[in-house]
């Protein structure tokens, strides 16, 4: 019973909500240092919200009816494994977790974080959720990309430094990138059941071979922004030997794969993703 909860939890998309609150403390801690409470509380929300997001999305596509056929990993409604009841009360409590974490940043820090918690919480819910979802419509990756790229990183520093930090959101933009690009891939896998379903992410409406250009574009563009990162904090060049991970599932996309094959290009972008946010912490720390 309990294995269906974490398979719902869909453990290999945490690097995208664990690598930012990584690179956000990096940065407080070269800038000033850090506070230990508020940097795992600051992790707890973000895991929270991305598991949240993730038992959200397993009970919006099973209820609209759009995950009946799945090329990936057996969703909680739409193969029978949980109530579709359970599965909103579970996208609940997650949430709840990372809004209670989330308030006591608040108190500690300031009220503006309520607000951009309220934001995060909603982008969460309405991926999928609600009448008119935006991963419906072709803007899930823009969200990706703001609130597990730019919200996570800069407000993980944030909650340390208690003001907006331009290396915080420089280096910010490679782990939006990275994030984007496991999105990027997920779709291109999903394009014709999503397709069929009616549901018309970026990778439906830019068809298969500009999905997977965009896909190399994002995973290219976050080591294409080491440099100007490593004018303030030169070791942030040691990501660069993310490369060699990277050079799989690029050439992998890029030579056509498809269908089941990519779940494979979506666990080795998730092994990218986590490298080269540990090693740019790293080099930010140094």
């Amino acid at each position: 019973m309990t294995s269906r909860w974490v398979l719902g939890a869909r453990p290999r998309t945490l690097p995208a909500a664990v690598v930012p609150v990584l690179v956000g403390t990096a940065v407080a801690s070269s800038q000033g240092g850090i506070v230990v409470w508020r940097a795992v509380a600051a992790m707890i929300v973000s895991v929270a919200i991305q598991v949240a997001t993730n038992y959200a999305n397993d009970y919006s596509d099973g209820v609209r009816g759009t995950d009946e056929v799945r090329v990936g990993p057996v969703r909680l409604v739409a193969g029978g494994l949980a109530p579709a009841k359970a599965v909103k009360r579970a996208a609940f409590a997650a949430f709840g977790v990372a809004g209670l974490f989330g308030l006591a940043l608040a108190v500690a820090v300031g009220p503006e974080l309520v607000v951009v918690g309220a934001a995060s919480l909603a982008a969460g819910w309405f991926y999928t959720g609600g009448s008119r979802p935006y991963g419906y419509v072709g803007l899930g990756e823009v969200a990706v990309f703001v609130f597990f790229g730019v919200v996570a990183t800069v407000g993980s520093a944030y909650v340390h430094l208690e003001h907006v930090s331009g290396l915080a959101v420089l280096a910010s933009v490679p782990i939006g990138l990275l994030a984007t690009a496991l999105l990027v891939v997920n779709n291109l896998r999903d394009i014709p059941t999503d397709a069929a379903a009616g549901k018309k992410t970026l990778a439906v409406r830019l068809g298969d071979r500009s999905t997977r250009v965009l896909y190399v574009g994002c995973v290219a563009g976050a080591f294409a922004v080491l440099p100007p990162i490593a004018l303030a904090r030169p070791a942030a060049l040691l990501s660069f030997v993310t490369l060699v991970l990277a050079q799989r599932p690029v050439k992998a996309v890029l030579g056509g794969v498809s269908g089941r094959d990519l779940i494979g290009v979506l666990v080795a972008t998730g092994q990218v993703q986590l490298a080269f946010g540990l090693m740019l912490a790293l080099g930010i720390a140094l």
